[in-house]
């Protein structure tokens, strides 16, 4: 799994001219699943969006996980996370893991994002042609893979 995560000041997702989900100040995660991952990779991923310390203390480090400061967080699935580029310029998404095991690896992590944090995840929805707006605060964007570790 691959997950973008970016501090905002606010995001939303719009479906069809609709608003769908929006939050304030927290993370916008982009989140995508490969063939291959597992309920381990989802895990080690989600301590690392509740825990990610990325937010100012009171002497302007950056030293406060979305935990600490009670922030929100916004998931959206996205399967262009696993693109490869390696040939040509057409990204390939032969990576990209099925609805089968997509669709459960997101709503897992969602899920338990939401018991780490103790806040509710809003989220976009899976397949859906969203639209995707957000004030990156910063700008702050981390790219997390489970499988590299980093």
């Amino acid at each position: 799994m691959r997950i973008v995560i970016q501090r905002v000041k606010r995001a939303s997702v719009t479906i069809g001219n609709e608003l769908h989900s929006s939050i304030g100040p927290g993370l916008m995660v982009l989140v995508g699943v490969a063939v291959g991952d597992t309920e381990a990779d989802m895990e080690w991923l989600a301590s690392k969006t509740a825990q990610m310390r990325i937010f100012d203390d009171e002497n302007g480090v950056m030293n406060r996980s979305v935990t600490d400061v009670g922030g929100d967080v916004l998931a959206v699935s996205q399967f262009t996370l696993t693109a490869s580029t390696r040939k040509g310029n057409r990204p390939s998404y032969i990576h990209a893991a099925g609805h089968d095991v997509a669709v459960p690896l997101y709503e897992k992590y969602c899920e338990r994002v939401g018991q780490l944090t103790g806040r509710q995840v809003l989220r976009g929805v899976f397949g859906a042609d969203m639209q995707v707006e957000l004030i990156n605060d910063g700008p702050v964007t981390i790219i997390v893979d489970s499988k590299l570790k980093e």
